[in-house]
């Protein structure tokens, strides 16, 4: 349980601290390695770009939380809010993938399934755990 909530926290951490900390440089060349799924949305807005790495970080700061110290109370709500999140980004981009090519299209949806996967699988995994302790 640990490590999945980990790998949730690095998942937020990684766009939220680069939205947040070179906007334009995020939505020029996110995700990297020569991939531009950000780039190809609508217009760049610096206010939009950094709230949503605020948003992240937040995240990423309540994940790595909950994988330090895995309680129930704590690892159910904050990874249901990010599964709800999850599957509202992975349906929004899910209807927009005109501007991708095939490969950036299957690969952008592909990391957003997981993403959701993972945390509504964390969230299943702690509700289920019969001791507070979700680790």
């Amino acid at each position: 349980m640990r490590a999945l909530l980990a790998a949730l926290a690095v998942s937020a951490a990684y766009p939220g601290a680069w939205a947040t900390l070179a906007p334009r440089s995020f939505f020029d060349t996110f995700p990297g390695a020569d991939r531009h799924w950000t780039a190809a949305l609508p217009a760049y807005s610096e206010h939009l770009v950094t709230d949503v790495g605020a948003f992240y970080l937040g995240f990423a700061l309540l994940l790595a939380w909950a994988a330090w110290r895995p309680a129930r109370g704590l690892v159910v709500p904050v990874c249901s809010a990010f599964a709800l999140f999850s599957a509202i980004h992975l349906a929004w981009h899910s209807a927009h993938l005109d501007a991708l090519g095939t490969v950036d299209a299957v690969l952008q949806t592909a990391s957003l399934t997981a993403v959701f996967v993972a945390s509504l699988g964390a969230a299943v995994l702690a509700a289920r755990s019969r001791v507070n302790g979700a680790g």
